[in-house]
Formats: C-alpha cells, structure tokens, sequence
C-alpha cells in the first residue's frame, strides 16, 4: 500500500483499579515533569511495562524513565513496601540488564538510591 498513512492506532483500555497513582507518585511525575521541561528526562511512563521474574510471577514497576542521553532507568516509588514487593524488586534488579533507582520523598526533596 504504497503512499497510503496510517493514522488509525492501537487503543488500549485502563483494568479496573489498575494505572490510578497514589499521592506520592503523581508528586513524583510531577517531579518527571519539571526534570522533562529541565532536559533531563526525555521521556517516562507510569506502569508500561511487566518483567517476568518466574513462572507467574511478573514485577511491575511504577515508572521507566528516558534520560535525555538515552539511558532507562526503573524508578520504584516507596512510602511503604511490604517483603514480597521489596523481594521482587531486588530480583528485577538483579536479573535485567538496566538501572534500577528507588525513589522517596525526603522533606521537599525526592531521594534517590540505586539498587
């Protein structure tokens, strides 16, 4: 189909209870936001992707971050974790070649600990 656009696209549909932030990470991508307009950050999405860790058992992060050099970067946002979320994030870590950043919030200011 040569000389023919495309301008129809792949739509998605938002599961119930799933892709809603809690405060803390909508403050974190607003956070994304001013390190986006900064040129820091060339892009980032909330919840758009899984890794499988084993048999039924998939992580999934709060947030992949493009830098503006390219570079992604995982970054986890914790108020609170339980064990078992704190374990599959040390697994992710360990088992995928990319870094892996936990984010919290210090005061006015976000911490950030790699992995």
């Amino acid at each position: 189909m040569t000389g023919q656009h495309w301008t129809t696209f792949a739509r998605g549909a938002a599961r119930a209870g799933r892709g809603s932030m809690n405060r803390t990470e909508s403050a974190y991508q607003n956070e994304l936001e001013v390190r986006k307009i900064a040129g820091e950050v060339a892009w980032h999405g909330f919840h758009c992707f899984k890794l499988k860790l084993a048999d039924s058992t998939w992580y999934e992060p709060d947030f992949l971050v493009m830098l503006a050099d390219g570079m992604l970067e995982v970054h986890e946002v914790k108020g609170f974790t339980s064990e078992k979320a704190w374990l599959k994030l040390k697994i992710a870590a360990e088992a995928f070649p990319i870094r892996f950043i936990v984010v919290k919030k210090d005061g006015r200011h976000w911490k950030k600990e790699p992995l």
